[in-house]
């Protein structure tokens, strides 16, 4: 499987980011994607998520203000960010787990300015 995220950048706070993953080798509207995100000398951590179905689940931080959505046609998973804070700053990264294993993006730098 492969994973290419994008759309990330530098954002004042208040402003509003959307990010996208485009996934390649799998039958993908099969899969459960998720997105993470790991701040300099922090553990990755669990940003949203989207089933196959389309069930979404958000991390507390982000509830209200972040939606994650797929688009079976193109392939690809997206991460709406509204209202971001300088605490989102972070990598962001899409993923999923195919054959028992977790599979990761490369990665996206999102910067939020205070």
């Amino acid at each position: 499987v492969q994973l290419q995220a994008s759309g990330g950048g530098l954002v004042q706070a208040g402003g509003y980011l959307r990010l996208s993953c485009t996934v390649s080798r799998i039958m993908f509207a099969a899969y459960d994607m998720a997105w993470y995100r790991q701040a300099p000398g922090q553990e990755r951590e669990l940003v949203a998520s989207i089933t196959s179905d389309g069930g979404t689940a958000y991390a507390n931080p982000v509830k209200g203000r972040f939606i994650i959505s797929r688009d079976n046609y193109a392939d690809a998973v997206y991460l709406q960010m509204n209202s971001l804070k300088p605490e989102d700053t972070a990598v962001y990264y899409c993923t999923t787990v195919d054959r028992g294993v977790r599979r990761w993006g490369q990665g996206t730098q999102v910067t939020v300015s205070s």
